[in-house]
């Protein structure tokens, strides 16, 4: 690959992208292949694929379309782009294993807003992603279970023998449960944020049904109808059991749907975060901005001039009659020389109280 001329490896390049008509083709049709291909190899060519789970096969390629749509729509503006070409770069720093650990693991970004905010955000986050550790390789063959007469279960993971397990064992209790397990966690850490929404001053104040509410409730859909699926095969023997995983299919399916067009969308994006840390760091690292009236640090030298640049590039223009870009000041004396501006008092005057980022509630 090194021994390839640039200008070769660009036409290629180019000649890959021509065969598409947009982006958004090129991506869908790279990641569906690719799930096909995985599927063919782990199902052994097909032939341990179950039909039951067809419904959620399609919602996945549906969900995989607006994703895509909604994040090439958001990856092409200047500052996102911006972000991703130098967030790239700096993807194998030191720090980043430790980053990504507190971004999407163990969410100590939400630690300093309280206890409550972060045992809800940890029970929805890791009860989500515990489901589709589950839900999507067997939707699309990746594992699957295989039982001798023997009464014990072979777990098969992309068409190799994993490990054999008894059908009574505790291995086997815990995968047949993982899905109630992770509704479970759902459920209270739904409750936790709609107790909240409910109680707390600012957050009814912000809130709206469509944006804040909607999500929950979908969540909440998906996670009762998934455990009354149990508690019908369990105590009810399996009445009404095709009705109730019909009922439980399309909830899933309406929330793929919905996924990438709403709040639950930051769910895929939060990788990012990852991105936006390592450029804070590294660039505040080698030189810090002084605010050109407190004479304050605030940014990364190289993150103002991104901004003073991406804001160029949309013909927005904060040139000040004093000589400096409104971008070179810190957020309070930003403030201050607006209020100034409107009010006409002199920015000293100007009372300003700064946000507190780290407040809680």
């Amino acid at each position: 690959m090194q021994n390839i001329p640039v200008k070769q490896r660009a036409k290629g390049v180019q000649s890959i992208d021509r065969a598409f008509a947009s982006h958004f083709a090129k991506s869908m049709f790279i990641t569906v292949s690719g799930i096909l291909i995985i599927s063919f190899f782990a199902t052994r060519m097909f032939t341990h694929v179950d039909l039951n789970l067809y419904g959620y096969m399609v919602g996945t390629i549906v969900f995989l379309g607006g994703f895509f749509y909604r994040f090439i729509a958001w990856g092409e503006r200047p500052p996102t782009k911006n972000l991703i070409k130098k967030g790239l770069k700096l993807l194998f720093r030191k720090s980043t294993p430790k980053t990504s650990a507190e971004h999407l693991a163990t969410y100590r970004f939400i630690w300093n807003r309280g206890i409550y905010r972060w045992t809800q955000h940890v029970l929805i986050g890791w009860g989500c992603i515990l489901s589709c550790l589950v839900t999507f390789p067997l939707v699309f063959g990746w594992m699957y279970f295989t039982m001798a007469e023997s009464g014990m279960y072979t777990i098969v993971l992309l068409g190799m023998n994993v490990m054999t397990i008894p059908a009574d064992g505790f291995i086997a209790f815990m995968s047949y449960n993982a899905l109630n397990f992770s509704a479970i966690m759902v459920i209270l850490g739904v409750c936790m944020a709609l107790y909240r929404r409910l109680k707390n001053l600012q957050a009814r104040a912000e809130q709206q049904f469509m944006y804040d509410f909607l999500p929950l409730y979908l969540l909440l859909l998906i996670s009762i109808t998934g455990l009354a699926l149990t508690f019908i095969n369990v105590f009810l023997h399996g009445a009404g059991h095709y009705v109730m995983s019909l009922i439980h299919q399309y909830s899933v399916i309406i929330t793929l749907i919905y996924l990438p067009f709403g709040k639950l969308a930051h769910i895929p994006f939060r990788p990012l975060s990852v991105f936006a840390r390592n450029y804070r760091e590294h660039y505040g690292e080698k030189s810090m901005k002084q605010c050109r009236v407190c004479g304050n640090e605030f940014v990364s030298t190289e993150q103002s001039n991104d901004v003073i640049q991406v804001l160029g590039v949309n013909d927005l223009e904060f040139e000040m009659k004093e000589g400096f870009h409104l971008a070179e000041l810190c957020l309070p004396c930003r403030r201050k020389y607006r209020i100034s501006r409107f009010s006409g008092f002199p920015t000293h005057e100007v009372p300003v109280k700064e946000a507190n980022q780290n407040a809680k509630g």
